[in-house]
């Protein structure tokens, strides 16, 4: 274990050595890498990038985001192709069916919200449940791309008001109350959902008047 440690160790060094330099260029490949799981966590990098030019956090966010909305797609091919039953052998029956629910009743907002939760969340597991479910891919894309947009802007104006090390605060807060976190996003889901049925009735319900 310890020599599998040391070898990541190294090559995350390497990446960081070799991509970094490529500025955003650099920050969308890692985002690739990351969203397929070869690479490093996004979430230092652009901390560090926006922290080294703030004037630019705009530009790593969006490219950031774009990264790993684009690396999310080889998850989808895999799970696409593998269907529910590759999630039923990587998961409980009760969690499947909680998931399969969640994806029936609010299929885009199951996607998004958890796209802007940091690590340690389960999210490539999301990912592939969403594939599974065989959600059209351009909406795919768009839900992984707004959440990652609102994921990167929070954590790029922590960094400019607290620095980079902000990240690892979040990540442990996040280890430490993941239960708490995944209410949060269950009830955050619920509130988005039942502001669009309401507009929707507020739509439905203006009917141009007949003179």
């Amino acid at each position: 274990m310890h020599s599998i440690s040391k070898l990541l160790f190294k090559y995350s060094a390497w990446l960081k050595k070799v991509l970094i330099p490529l500025g955003p260029w650099g920050v969308l490949l890692i985002a690739i890498m990351d969203s397929v799981g070869l690479g490093i966590p996004i979430d230092p990098v652009v901390a560090t990038f926006v922290f080294l030019k703030p004037h630019l956090f705009w530009l790593y966010i969006l490219v950031a985001s774009a990264g790993s909305a684009a690396g999310c797609m080889v998850l989808y091919g895999i799970g696409y192709k593998g269907g529910e039953a590759l999630l039923e052998k990587r998961m409980p029956k009760a969690k499947f069916e909680k998931i399969k629910k969640s994806f029936e009743e609010h299929e885009f907002l199951a996607l998004m919200f958890p796209a802007m939760l940091p690590p340690p969340t389960p999210y490539k597991l999301i990912v592939l449940s969403a594939a599974a479910f065989e959600m059209d891919w351009h909406r795919f894309l768009l839900a992984i791309f707004l959440g990652r947009i609102a994921r990167f802007t929070i954590l790029s104006v922590l960094v400019i008001v607290f620095g980079p090390q902000v990240v690892s605060f979040i990540g442990t807060m996040v280890k430490q109350h993941l239960a708490a976190t995944l209410a949060s996003l269950g009830i955050a889901i619920l509130i988005g959902v039942m502001i669009g049925k309401l507009r929707a009735r507020r739509q439905n319900g203006a009917e141009p008047s007949v003179t």
